[in-house]
């Protein structure tokens, strides 16, 4: 069984940076390769929603509007690390960020936003933004 780890989160003030990770832990992390990859987030009373995607080659990517142009996703795929970098932090961004990984190319955007297409999921890792 594949188990993610998300690290990264804690607290920031609004304006700042933080830098979220996503790898498979264990005995999975050698033999483990994902064809897809997203963030998701989900605040506390509201529901889980997308952030970003993309696919292992990076040739796609995609954001949520909320998240274009401040947060960036990226992979190391040697490390098999999915990142998550995020800028200019606002209140409204505080929430709990999961990652979560696909054994399958996704054929379109509408797919990466769709929490349901993903196989694997991490536990989260909860970021707070202060105003």
């Amino acid at each position: 069984q594949v188990q993610l780890v998300e690290s990264g989160g804690g607290l920031v003030q609004a304006g700042g940076s933080l830098i979220l990770s996503c790898a498979p832990s264990g005995d999975t992390f050698d033999t483990f390769s994902f064809y897809a990859m997203g963030w998701f987030r989900q605040a506390p009373g509201k529901e889980r929603e997308f952030v970003a995607g993309m696919s292992r080659t990076g040739i796609s990517t995609y954001y949520a509007d909320f998240a274009k142009g401040r947060f960036t996703i990226s992979s190391d795929n040697a490390k098999n690390t999915v990142y998550l970098q995020m800028n200019s932090l606002e209140s409204e961004d505080t929430a709990v960020y999961y990652c979560a990984t696909s054994t399958t190319y996704f054929s379109s955007p509408s797919t990466y936003a769709t929490g349901q297409s993903y196989k694997y999921w991490g536990q989260g890792t909860q970021v707070t933004v202060s105003s």
